[in-house]
């Protein structure tokens, strides 16, 4: 397959919508601080004594993540329901990370490469490939570059306080 072969516009959407939604609760708590930000698994753990997802993962960021990705997706063309799907969808692989990482043992926002990047890319793609026109190289493509931007971008929001930590 050749570069050309590639469907790069919806390659960049797909990226600036993964963009959009995962940054949408990292804005979010920077905005409001503590505010509205209660846990998706209310603080339940489970037989093994850890918690479902954890105390990061909020009704908050998901309600921002979908809306923020509702309002790019319609700048980009998609419409508002297929980005509020999409963000939705990313955050849904989200805590499918959190929680695999949980029963692992690690503790919250602590880093599993590729883990921390890929259910949350692969699901909404997969899902919305056809609106999207996307196919599965097109898929693999966004998902390489995603994880190269967080591995890259992270350090730098880190050093201008907009994230926690450097990953």
């Amino acid at each position: 397959m050749t570069a050309s072969a590639f469907h790069w516009n919806g390659i960049i959407h797909a990226l600036i919508l993964l963009l959009a939604a995962n940054g949408a609760p990292v804005i979010a708590s920077k905005l409001m601080g503590k505010r509205f930000a209660w846990p998706v698994d209310n603080g339940l753990c489970l037989g093994d004594g850890r918690p479902v997802f954890g105390r990061s993962k909020t009704w908050r960021g998901i309600v921002f993540s979908s809306g923020l990705g509702g309002c790019a997706s319609l700048l980009l063309g998609f419409g508002f329901w297929t980005g509020m799907l999409f963000g939705l969808l990313t955050m849904s692989g989200d805590l499918l990370a959190s929680f695999i990482k949980r029963r692992c043992g690690l503790i919250e926002s602590s880093r599993a490469r590729g883990l921390d990047t890929v259910p949350e890319s692969l699901i909404p793609l997969w899902f919305l490939r056809l609106s999207m026109g996307l196919d599965w190289p097109d898929i693999t493509v966004v998902m390489v570059l995603f994880f190269m931007i967080e591995e890259f971008l992270s350090p730098i929001l880190y050093r201008l306080h907009i994230r926690k930590r450097p990953y």
